[in-house]
This record gives C-alpha cells, structure tokens and sequence, in this order.
C-alpha cells in the first residue's frame, strides 16, 4: 500500500506480483478472499428474461428438434428492436442446449457388443470418387465392395463398375467367403436401398428371393440394420474410412493415381487388402476354428436373362446391344450378367461374351461391337459402315467360343 504513495498503481500492482486488475479490485473491497462471501448467480441481466418462457420454451416443448439459431431468427421477427443482431446466439444455444439435457426427450444409446470369433459377417457399398482413381487417364467412376469379419477384421474388397446390385453383391460376397475358407453364421447389410430404386414390386420380391436363396446355400443367416441406423453396421462402416484412407496413402506412394487398365488398380488394391490383412493373422486363425465349412460348390452369383439374336447380328441386354456371330442370328441364347462383363450360352457352349457397358451416349444407345463378329460382312459392303450406327462402337476381339 505504501507504494501507491510515491508510484502509480499499475508500477505497484507490479512491484507486488499482481495484475493491476486485481490491484483495482483490492482497493474496492480490501476484504481478504478467504473472507468474502461466495456469490452464486448472475453477474449481469438475463438478456432472455420473459421471452424464454413466453416466446421459445413452448416452442421447444413442442418440438425439442428446433435449433437455436431458428428460434433466435424467430425472436428477431417476433421482437425486432429488443434483437437487433445476434449477439445473444451463444447465451441462446447454451439455453437450449441446458435445456435439452434436463428436459429435453430421451435419446437413443448404444450398446457396445463383444464379437463372437466365427458369427458376423458385414457387407457394404462405398463410393470412391474422393480416391481420384483413372483409367489410361479418363475418369473412373466406381463404387468399392467391402466385407469385414466382424471378430477379425479380416476383409475383402471387389472393384464395382456399376451401382448397388443383387449381382455384384453375390459376386463379390461369394469370392469373399471362398478367399476366407469358410462360412460365417450371420451375414448382415444395409437396407441397400440402391439396389432396389426403380425396380417393379415383383423385381423387388424376386430380388430378395435369390437373395434368400443364396444365404441358404451356405447356411447363413441374413440380417439387415434398420434404416438410417449406419452403427448397426458399424463393423464395416468404420473400415470403410480406414480402407479409403489406405488405398489413398498407397496412391501418394505409388506416385500416380492413374493405371493402365482395371485389372492394374484391381491387383493394386488387393495387394492392398493382402497387407491388411496379415497384420490380423493371428484373429483370423482364431475367427477360422470357428466358422462352418463351405458347401462344395459355388452357387449362382450372376443374373441370368433370354435373349434372341437379331437380323442386325446382336442382341438386347438392358437396353445396350452387343454383337454376336453372324451364325446365331434367329437363336435364343441365355445371357449372365456379371458387374463386369457379359456372357451368352447356346446350351452349354459359351458363345459370346462382352465387357458390361451401361447407360447411353449422348441420349443414344450404346454398341458393344466385336469387329471379329462383322468383319465379313463389311468386306462384302464395305460402304456400309460410313453410315452404320456401329461405326464408333467397333471394339478388339474378346474372348468368345465359336459356333
């Protein structure tokens, strides 16, 4: 105190060891602290006063979903002078958010679950456009196949052309049983709500039953979450952020984002998935003890459709026309569909057989042409071409059994 008398109070309040804000406060009060009365309770007014009770509780109690931000857009239409800006936004949502945890309605929890070695298995679709993967550097478009043991972690992963479909989910879900050596007891989805936009009430029965038929050949069991509840399926939602993160890591290392073809980025990312997974092989030889026996084949993991061949040397397959040999015009041949590729029967004897295209071209069907397939033909009409509408769609040979 005596340095006051001869410095000012912020030198003092220095020369003391304490900010001069606590040097002004002493001097309003000399009190000690340990004598001073606790105060609860507000320090300045309550800028919400009356308007909490009588303008936004009764909004709330309605509908607890209202966010503060709305309810402070409606006082400032409500009360326009008394809320010119949005100073009080903060004090607003720690009300509500007071509010919510006292009164507020009960919320949902989840229940945390030890996995069984040899009982769940997970399967889902995740897009990949944030991997910027292209193919001879043209955009690759495509959706990743992700199955996940629920115990082990021990996953499989299937490049996807095309969207969510019975196809390529059998597909990929058989290879990934067989690559694991067994059969979990449950196998569990999403609602794949994707796989079923735009089809017909019947499409949709005859989807779940080949569905159901394909559990039942291996002697699973099949599951579904509720919709719009992501952490039922948690197993394999989680690893689908891990998974993209790895293969984006290996990218930046490899250097380039882009490959010479599908079958490169197929090999990259199940090298990929390969490293993965021996990092967990100790779980995975526990898991394996566990899990019952494949049945002793495989079963249909394809779509299969009639169609005839045409005077035109194709055929129709989901609105996209792939040729075929001059000698199976006016036969009927069964088509399966794989995500990836096509193939025709005549009976028994493979025929044809194509990579899958889909969709249209500038609103204009798509050809899938084998030039092998016409080639005779335009050597007898050599001018025909000029105007045909296959005249882009011609492709290199494919691999096709005469006949």
């Amino acid at each position: 105190m005596t340095d006051l008398q001869n410095h000012s109070q912020r030198t003092s309040a220095a020369r003391a060891g304490f900010s001069e804000r606590s040097a002004r406060r002493f001097d309003a009060d000399p009190t000690p602290p340990s004598q001073r009365k606790i105060v609860h309770g507000r320090t300045v007014s309550d800028p919400l006063d009356g308007y909490w009770q009588n303008d936004l509780l009764p909004l709330l109690e309605n509908d607890s979903a209202l966010q503060a931000v709305t309810l402070l857009r409606h006082l400032q239409g409500l009360h326009p002078v008394a809320f010119p800006d949005d100073r009080i936004r903060r004090t607003l949502e720690r009300r509500v958010r007071q509010w919510r945890a006292l009164k507020g309605p009960e919320r949902d929890i989840i229940f945390r679950q030890v996995p069984e070695p040899g009982y769940m298995a997970q399967s889902d679709f995740t897009h990949a456009e944030e991997l910027e993967v292209t193919i001879a550097d043209l955009p690759f478009p495509h959706l990743l196949y992700h199955f996940v043991m629920v115990y082990s972690r021990w996953e499989h992963v299937g490049v996807v052309l095309g969207g969510e479909s019975f196809t390529a989910l059998a597909e990929n879900l058989q290879q990934a049983l067989w690559s694991m050596g067994g059969v979990p007891q449950n196998h569990r989805t999403d609602s794949l709500s994707a796989a079923f936009r735009n089809l017909t009430a019947d499409q949709r029965k005859d989807m779940t039953r080949r569905y159901d038929a394909f559990v039942g050949h291996y002697g699973m069991d099949a599951s579904r979450n509720n919709r719009g509840e992501a952490h039922e399926n948690g197993a394999v939602e989680s690893q689908n952020r891990h998974l993209k993160t790895a293969i984006k890591q290996a990218l930046i290392l490899r250097g380039s984002r882009d490959f010479a073809c599908i079958e490169d980025y197929r090999r990259f990312v199940d090298m990929l998935v390969a490293r993965r997974n021996r990092q967990r092989a100790a779980a995975v030889q526990a898991e394996r003890a566990h899990l019952k026996p494949l049945p002793q084949r495989r079963t249909i993991d394809f779509t299969e459709i009639v169609v005839p061949v045409s005077r035109t040397g194709g055929f129709l397959v989901k609105s996209i026309f792939y040729s075929a040999p001059s000698q199976l015009i006016g036969q009927r041949l069964r088509v399966h569909l794989y995500d990836d590729r096509i193939e025709a029967f005549l009976g028994s004897s493979l025929v044809v057989s194509h990579p899958r295209a889909r969709g249209r071209v500038d609103g204009h069907r798509v050809h899938v042409i084998n030039y092998h397939h016409v080639i005779h033909a335009l050597r007898r009409k050599p001018q025909a071409l000029w105007s045909s509408i296959y005249r882009d769609s011609l492709f290199p040979r494919t691999e096709y059994a005469e006949a």
